[in-house]
Order: C-alpha cells, then sequence, then structure tokens
C-alpha cells in the first residue's frame, strides 16, 4: 500500500478491537473533495443530469445509455461512451461504518474465474481495482476482452464501476475515464435500504441545477 491518495480509509470499527471487524471503506484520501461525490459534498450551481441515484456532469464527447433489465423493465446500469471507452456505473445502498469493494471483488473474482478468465488485483488511482482478461463470442470465432473493475466506498453507498476499451490500457484514456467515474454524484437518500441493493436509477430529466 502506498500512501498517496489509493490509500484506502479505514473505520472505527477497525479500532475497536473486535475479531471480527467489518470490511473497511476503500476510497481515494480526497474522496469527498475530488469525489466520486455524496449528494451533500456536490457543487449545488453544476448542471448535472439527474438519473435518480447517480448524477452525471455533461462533458463534449460523452454519450450516456440506461441499462435496462429484460424481464423488469428496471433501469440497472448507466453506460457511459467516452474517450474511445466504456464505463458503467451502478450505486448501491451500503453500510453506514463499513465498505463493500472488499467483498464484491472477490465475487468479481470468482465469476471471471468461472467464465474461464484471467484476473489480478493492482493499486489504481482510485485504489484497489481488478483488471480482468475475459472470454467472449465474436463472429471470428472466440476473443478476450479486457475490462478494469473499480469501485468507492462513501457514506451509506458504494459505486461500482466498468472501464472496459482504450482506457484498459492507455494512460491518456484511463485518466479521462477516471475522471468521469470521479465526477458522478451518488444520490443515497434518506430511505432505508438493505445493504447491497441497487440505488434505484430512473430516466435523466433536463438538466439544471443540482
Amino acid at each position: 500500500m502506498t500512501d498517496d491518495e489509493s490509500q484506502t480509509t479505514t473505520t472505527a470499527a477497525d479500532e475497536a478491537g473486535t475479531d471480527l471487524a467489518p470490511a473497511t471503506k476503500s476510497a481515494p484520501l480526497d474522496r469527498e473533495n475530488a469525489g466520486p461525490f455524496d449528494e451533500s459534498e456536490a457543487n449545488p450551481v453544476r448542471p448535472y443530469i439527474d438519473l435518480g441515484g447517480i448524477k452525471i456532469l455533461p462533458r463534449e464527447g460523452l454519450n450516456l445509455r440506461l441499462e435496462v433489465e429484460e424481464q423488469t423493465k428496471r433501469i440497472v446500469a448507466v453506460g457511459l461512451d467516452y474517450a474511445e471507452s466504456t464505463l458503467q456505473v451502478q450505486p448501491f445502498a451500503a453500510p453506514r461504518t463499513s465498505g463493500l469493494w472488499e467483498e464484491t471483488r472477490e465475487q468479481i473474482r470468482q465469476q471471471v474465474k468461472q467464465q474461464g478468465g484471467r484476473v489480478e488485483e493492482r493499486e489504481g488511482p482510485l485504489g484497489p481495482e481488478l483488471l480482468a482478461e475475459v472470454p467472449v463470442a465474436g463472429a471470428d470465432g472466440a476473443g478476450k476482452r479486457l475490462a478494469r473493475f473499480v469501485g468507492v466506498d462513501g457514506p451509506r453507498w458504494f459505486l461500482r464501476g466498468v472501464i472496459g476499451g482504450a482506457a484498459t490500457s492507455d494512460v491518456e484514456a484511463a485518466a479521462a475515464v477516471e475522471d468521469l467515474f470521479r465526477s458522478i454524484v451518488v444520490v443515497r437518500g434518506s430511505s432505508p435500504m438493505p445493504p447491497r441493493d441497487l440505488i434505484p436509477l430512473r430516466m435523466p430529466s433536463t438538466p439544471g441545477t443540482a
């Protein structure tokens, strides 16, 4: 673990000396000032696109897609095309004092291996992340696709991202997509929600002040 911004933070539960301490929160040390932001931390004058559980800051060259579950017609993820890359994001409810990213990484690791892929954990600008090589079927036969799995634990929420395209290997594209991810605002709301539940997403409203 390094001493820079990618260090993970610790929770008060870790200092309590419990035998089964909850998972620590994983987030850049400057998350409150540089994102991803909680709704209470967002700049109120910025013209965000309101998608319910998250808000997206428009920028030139950004295309937005909503991913809908076929059976329920529920929006389950937001897809962002930017810098010759793709970024899929999902906001989840989380415990107040512990994080979900540590547990989620292990689940992703197992899923990739079950699909016959390869995965490695590394330290990235957002903290621990997974770089996966996932088998895919195409017109030319079986191939492989690179994907970066990133995550940040916030106050009572967890934001997960899956990065594809140029940002898996190109430094400039990666920096642009990481900046996009950090500009996202998570709107957890005050309603009780079980941890790991997807925070509801909705069709975007007309851009305006947050």
